[in-house]
């Protein structure tokens, strides 16, 4: 199959399938755990998984985004790197899951709060392996496989769910589903990753040193990152209610299950970006400034229907018992425009290898997040949490954007974009004025009429998306097969 074709392909396969298990899926666990917990029993359960992703941010490392643009080079030895990388990601991880109990003494939480963060530190080590693994598949433009075994890792989860809900099994199996999935991920990815390379566990120290030289970096900005968007939740349980919890992670697990795209998105075309930045910068330039058009295509639609339609998606994700969130989601929408910026102008920075700029930059916006989060949720509770993120977002977009211009030289074109504003403004109006019709009739003619105009007014062309897929960009990505 030819490149373009298959770049093609996966974009609209895995698309396809992270609608339906990033978003159909989750929101549906959602569901089930909403309504089997209630308010204060979601809140213990979110109060685990934000522990989940401190425990990933801890053993990242910056693994990941450093391998899958190690072995994108040519000639890079796949076999010494993906094997030197997880017997890395093995050790840490066992120094992690050995100090995570003692993490628990700190904190006065509920016995099965306690259970279920230990049990979370232990699959945090699948989560991460995963994203290793996953740069055997970017480069080979195989990231369709990759989004099946997720598809069925997620099915899983929630037939476990289902199950657990419908026999009464208590809140310690809900938090055990959490490992089940992720660990049949991982082995399968590592089982169809056997077809392109064989590797065995390696223990360089010195290849691990020089590694961990350039991956800090970005394992440091993985920490810092999780400050500005996990610190929120923990504040909340320490300080607040675990209802107050359930109420905020409602809205913020919707948020957190509509920016699957812009991360894939990033994902596919890092590679790519990645090789016409050391040699041709204007190609780099073309395609970079077709993926922004791309993300504000995307972001804009999403938000103003997010914050239209806010009380009708709490409802449907959760019940009326979570009113409360529609609210909240409101203010987090504005967040999440920000969050897809931020994921592209965090690709452009790492692909001109400026993680350590990056991550000071993060640094800063992460000690910025953690004090206005102790000042306004002490206050405002899950209203002061919505704030902070939207403001965070906001300075995470504005001081990449300008390292991306003042240490790259570049800086996204906004020529003809007015066209999509004019579109989501009219998409807005029609909202507005089917405010008082049901969810599915206002987002539908909203979407059509978003639609309708992007094509009159040519905001758009087929050409012009394709062409991030064109066979001009065969020859830069053609992998070898080892």
């Amino acid at each position: 199959m030819a490149i373009a074709r298959k770049l093609a392909y996966n974009v609209i396969f895995n698309s396809a399938l992270k609608v339906t298990s990033t978003v159909v899926l989750s929101l549906l666990l959602v569901r089930l755990i909403t309504g089997y917990l209630g308010q204060e029993g979601f809140g213990k359960y979110a109060t685990v998984l934000a522990f989940f992703s401190f425990f990933s941010a801890i053993s990242d490392l910056g693994l990941g985004p450093v391998t899958a643009r190690e072995i994108a080079k040519d000639g890079s030895d796949e076999g010494k790197i993906l094997g030197n990388v997880v017997g890395l990601r093995l050790v840490s991880s066992a120094l992690l899951i050995t100090i995570a109990p003692l993490v628990v003494l700190f904190f006065d939480y509920p016995i099965e709060v306690k259970w279920g963060i230990i049990i979370v530190a232990c699959a945090s080590f699948f989560s991460s392996l995963s994203l290793v693994m996953n740069g055997v598949f970017q480069k080979r433009i195989a990231m369709d496989r990759v989004a099946m075994v997720e598809f069925i890792g997620k099915l899983i989860q929630v037939s476990l769910i289902a199950c657990i809900v419908k026999f009464d099994l208590g809140f310690f199996p809900i938090v055990l589903s959490v490992l089940v999935a992720l660990a049949f991920n991982i082995t399968t990815v590592y089982l169809i990753s056997r077809k392109f390379i064989q590797f065995s566990l390696r223990f360089d120290f010195s290849f691990w040193k020089a590694f961990l030289k350039e991956s800090l970096p970005m394992g440091a900005t993985a920490l810092i990152t999780f400050a500005y968007f996990k610190t929120d939740t923990i504040l909340l349980s320490l300080i607040q209610s675990s209802a107050d919890v359930g109420i905020y992670n409602v809205a913020y697990k919707i948020i957190e299950n509509l920016v699957f795209f812009p991360a894939m998105l990033a994902g596919l075309i890092l590679p790519l970006l990645a090789r016409y930045f050391v040699s041709d910068k204007q190609k780099f330039t073309e395609i970079a400034d077709k993926t922004f058009k791309v993300f504000v295509v995307i972001v804009l639609p999403v938000v103003l229907g997010t914050m239209f339609l806010a009380q009708d998606i709490v409802r449907i994700i959760s019940g009326p018992e979570f009113d409360m969130s529609a609210s909240v989601l409101r203010i987090l929408a504005l967040s999440l425009a920000c969050i897809f910026f931020g994921h592209y102008f965090n690709m452009i920075l790492i692909v001109g290898h400026a993680q350590k700029k990056l991550m000071q930059a993060l640094l800063f916006v992460a000690v910025f997040n953690v004090s206005l989060n102790l000042f306004l949720v002490s206050r405002y509770s899950y209203f002061g949490a919505a704030t902070a993120a939207v403001l965070t977002e906001f300075m995470v977009v504005v001081l990449t954007g300008m390292l991306s211009y003042r240490k790259l030289g570049f800086f996204p074109s906004f020529s003809g974009l007015w066209k999509v504003v004019f579109s989501a403004v009219v998409m807005g109006a029609t909202l507005y004025i089917l405010a008082d019709a049901s969810f599915v009739i206002a987002g539908g003619l909203a979407v059509l009429v978003y639609l309708g105009c992007l094509w009159m007014t040519r905001a758009v062309s087929s050409s012009e998306v394709m062409s991030l897929f064109s066979k001009e960009n065969e020859e830069a990505l053609e992998p070898p097969i080892v």
